[in-house]
C-alpha cells in the first residue's frame, strides 16, 4: 500500500502561497478556493488555510552545532531531485538555509536545506545517503 501524508497549516495570503509552491518550488495544485489551497508536494498533500498571525515560543533547537526551526515540515526527496530544488531556489535569490550534511558516516547521513515560505513556515527537503536508514536506529 502507497501512503502520503496530509499536513493543514494556516497561511497569511492563499496566493502568495500557491505561488510560492507552484511556481517556485515545481509542486503542483490542487483543489482551491478563495480561502484555501491544497498543494501536491510530491505526492503528499499540503494545504494552506487563510488566517491570522500565529506564534510559537520555542522556535528552535540546536541539532549536531546547528540552530534548526523545531517548527517545521519536510519532504524526503532523492538526491538528484534534491539537488535539482536547491538549485532552483538558490538561483530565484530565495534565503536558502545552506545544504548541510546531518549525521555525517553515521546511520541516518542526510543532505538537508531549509526554505522560509510566504507564511513563515520553515519547509526542509532531506534527501538520505541510503534511503532504508530514514527510520533506522
Amino acid at each position: 500500500m502507497e501512503t502520503s501524508f496530509h499536513m493543514s497549516l494556516p497561511c497569511l495570503s492563499v496566493t502568495e502561497t500557491k505561488n510560492f509552491y507552484v511556481n517556485s518550488i515545481g509542486a503542483s495544485l490542487g483543489r482551491t478556493a478563495k480561502t484555501w489551497v491544497d498543494i501536491n508536494l510530491f505526492g503528499h498533500q499540503l494545504t494552506f488555510i487563510k488566517a491570522e498571525k500565529f506564534n510559537f515560543t520555542n522556535p528552535n533547537y540546536v541539532f549536531e552545532g546547528k540552530i534548526l526551526p523545531s517548527f517545521h515540515f519536510g519532504i524526503i526527496v532523492g538526491v538528484e531531485t534534491w539537488g535539482e530544488i536547491y538549485a532552483k531556489l538558490s538561483n530565484q535569490n530565495f534565503d536558502v538555509v545552506t545544504q548541510t550534511t546531518f549525521l555525517k558516516d553515521k546511520i541516518g547521513e542526510h543532505l538537508s536545506f531549509f526554505i522560509t515560505d510566504p507564511n513563515d513556515y520553515m519547509l526542509e527537503f532531506k534527501s538520505f545517503k541510503d534511503p532504508k536508514e530514514m527510520f533506522k536506529s
